[in-house]
């Protein structure tokens, strides 16, 4: 089976929304992650490009895209407003159908957490979304997360009474070397709704650092492999981040720096090549 492959636009930052369209589908991308920072203010101009343009709408990610507060991305500091921003961002994503929407809990306290995915669930499901929690590396993870393991994340989802509208969002660099991956795959793979690929640096400076599949060192072809072999069918999104000074770390080595041509060519190249060597 060919994979369907897609790319998160913040992969290619610096470009238009107009531009990723063009490049992403020139490289052979059947689909594309919409981020709400990437929306112009009045979105109706691309909205209809978009439609135009053939590709799926796949994970996209608001402007918003936590519960509590993140020292390195915007919104307010008040879970509660953050909630009704996310809400709000829900809404501006609707029409684009994306077939999922990320979602982090950010380092919050469990009740505001759990109340935060009934509010945001609500809204989702009036909207006919599906919400995709994203457990966050476990190394570094204590600004961005509650949960780092997919049964972290199931409990918590469970939890809250919400598996009907929130599943989880499988992240590769997020959830490469965490404890029971396997396990967790097999027991649950049902509630998988997005994936990203990317890798991890062998000596990682931030967040905002990660590489081509392949070019590092979380043996991204067996951990597609579990995910292929769970069951999963839906897209494959590279999400590249690569900080040029966008959050802090202007890397001289930034993948953001290459041409998006460059980076949506070289990423579906790499994508395929550790397909092809997909273990189990």
């Amino acid at each position: 089976m060919t994979p369907r492959f897609s790319i998160s636009q913040i992969s290619t930052l610096p470009a238009s929304f107009e531009d990723d369209l063009r490049v992403y589908r020139e490289a052979g991308a059947e689909g594309i992650g919409i981020w709400e920072i990437k929306l112009p203010e009045d979105e109706g101009a691309v909205l209809e490009a978009f439609r135009a343009s053939g590709l799926a709408s796949t994970n996209a990610v608001p402007a918003v895209p936590s519960i509590g507060p993140l020292s390195l991305l915007p919104g307010p500091s008040d879970p509660a407003e953050r909630v009704e921003a996310y809400r709000a961002g829900l809404r501006r994503l609707a029409p684009f159908r994306p077939s999922a929407v990320v979602l982090l809990t950010g380092p919050e306290r469990h009740r505001v957490v759990v109340e935060g995915l009934r509010a945001i669930a609500e809204e989702a499901r009036a909207l006919g979304l599906r919400i995709g929690l994203e457990p966050y590396q476990q190394e570094g993870g204590g600004d961005w997360t509650m949960v780092s393991t997919i049964h972290d994340a199931v409990e918590l989802i469970d939890e809250a009474g919400v598996a009907d509208a929130v599943g989880i969002l499988f992240d590769v660099w997020h959830l490469w070397n965490a404890d029971g991956l396997e396990e967790d795959v097999d027991r649950h793979a049902d509630r998988i709704v997005g994936v990203h690929v990317c890798d991890a640096r062998a000596e990682t400076r931030s967040f905002a650092d990660r590489v081509l599949p392949g070019e590092g060192v979380a043996d991204v072809p067996r951990v597609l492999g579990l995910v292929d072999a769970a069951g999963w069918d839906g897209f494959y999104d590279l999400e590249i981040f690569s900080d040029n000074g966008a959050f802090g770390n202007a890397f001289p080595d930034s993948i953001w720096d290459w041409p998006p041509e460059e980076l949506a060519r070289r990423g579906r190249e790499a994508f395929l090549a550790c397909w092809e060597r997909r273990t189990r």
